[in-house]
């Protein structure tokens, strides 16, 4: 489907209308011709349709044009009447996501810390950039999330991001610009082929359109398609969770197994993704499903960029990195004030039944300690530990509350686990 000219700011009126009333509509300038375009339709039909319009340029500094991106965007929005925000960035080249992934991720960070939770902000994508993103998720050999492209809109930390041009051609905007008399500057970096998106505009897609004159759009109707099928995936994984008791942080391990290969994985990646957790590789994913079939006494961890999953007592739990207090942290504490330690801040109080004043020393837990308790007697504290089922790798973050030579309380920032016998939570 090509869009007639006339017909991209009806586009961005639509888009307009349907953002909250009130909130301010941000557009991410690069001062290309896509999102240079976007922010002109966009001041128009907020003159007709008044609304907040503010505009925001990510200074990567990674090329020495960048100045000169950063200038052409300042003359635009001063013509255009919008208020313009900077943001300067610094893009780890050597990182593991390669060039243009830190570039993305620096570029995602920005959004985040200058558009407000609440607010929209609109992102030149057209359905060129949606052709080449499924080209280069099918390479990568990606599942239908990947498959997907870029979606119309998502929630970004409670952002909206939009992108209102996602079904018009690349030429459609070339057109319109030119009707409107519009300056853009060309990143000379996006002629470099070397680089993978770039060989998709220039070589591949081009050699595509010489025998299917509609590929692009055809590619984009595919990542259109993906797009529902991983919505329907996501609703069974959904289902699949509810049933194996709905804690995407813990699943047991006989239930799962009690699933084809292909749910497991389904539902794995569903329960990372409600815990806000990265997916693993695939190869890291087969390690793990793997250990499922792991002894019910074994300790399992299977572990990936800033995520790691265990198997303990015939439960998978998908978990953060466990943080573990220093050994030779330790801190004096009268036992009511909060107080801030290197796991976060202490504010549950621990107090005497007879309310006499107290000078507790906390330390890590190291081993050994043992724990009186009212009609237990003296316990050894591993032991109580393991009685209330606390997996291992919680151990290593518990603090615990000496009174002299007394074991009086063991606990985490967020609560005590137990009070000595004569103790008691403040």
């Amino acid at each position: 489907m090509t869009l007639e000219l006339s017909s991209l700011q009806a586009t961005i009126d639509s888009a307009l209308a349907e953002t909250p009333p009130g909130r301010c509509v941000w557009v991410a300038l690069s001062g290309g011709l896509d999102s240079a375009l976007l922010l002109t339709l966009a001041a128009d039909a907020c003159r007709r349709h008044p609304r907040p319009l503010r505009a925001l340029h990510v200074h990567h500094g990674l090329q020495a044009a960048g100045d000169g991106f950063e200038r052409h965007c300042r003359r635009l929005c001063s013509r255009l009447g919008v208020p313009l925000f900077v943001e300067r960035v610094a893009v780890d080249a050597a990182a593991g996501r390669g060039l243009e992934g830190e570039a993305r991720e620096a570029r995602y960070a920005a959004f985040v810390r200058r558009v407000a939770a609440g607010e929209t902000l609109w992102l030149a994508q057209h359905r060129d950039d949606q052709a080449e993103t499924f080209l280069l998720a099918a390479l990568r050999g990606a599942g239908s999330r990947g498959l997907a492209a870029m979606p119309p809109m998502r929630d970004l930390d409670g952002r909206r991001l939009v992108r209102p041009l996602l079904d018009a051609p690349r030429a459609a905007l070339e057109a319109e610009a030119g009707s409107l008399a519009l300056a853009w500057v060309e990143d000379p970096s996006n002629a470099d082929t070397a680089m993978d998106r770039n060989f998709l505009r220039h070589r591949a897609l081009p050699l595509l359109a010489e025998r299917w004159p509609d590929a692009a759009e055809a590619l984009a109707r595919s990542a259109a398609l993906a797009g529902e099928a991983d919505g329907l995936l996501e609703e069974f994984a959904a289902e699949d969770l509810a049933r194996l008791g709905g804690d995407p942080a813990r699943l047991s391990c006989e239930a799962l197994r009690g699933l084809s290969l292909p749910r497991r994985r389904l539902l794995i990646r569903h329960c990372l993704e409600r815990e806000g957790l990265p997916r693993p590789p695939a190869a890291r994913l087969s390690t793990l499903l793997e250990q499922l079939e792991a002894r019910r006494d074994a300790e399992v961890r299977v572990v990936w960029e800033s995520a790691e999953a265990r198997v303990w007592r015939g439960a998978l739990y998908l978990l953060a990195p466990a943080a573990s207090l220093p050994t030779a942290w330790r801190a004096d504490w009268d036992g009511r004030a909060p107080l801030s330690t290197p796991l976060g801040v202490l504010t549950r109080g621990l107090l005497r039944e007879d309310r006499e004043p107290v000078r507790l020393t906390l330390v890590p837990r190291l081993g050994g300690e043992r724990l009186r308790l009212a009609g237990r007697g003296r316990r050894d504290l591993k032991r109580l530990l393991q009685e209330w089922g606390l997996p291992p790798w919680e151990r290593a973050g518990l603090i615990v509350a000496w009174h002299g030579d007394d074991v009086v309380a063991v606990g985490r920032p967020s609560g005590w686990l137990a009070c000595a016998e004569g103790w008691r939570r403040g």
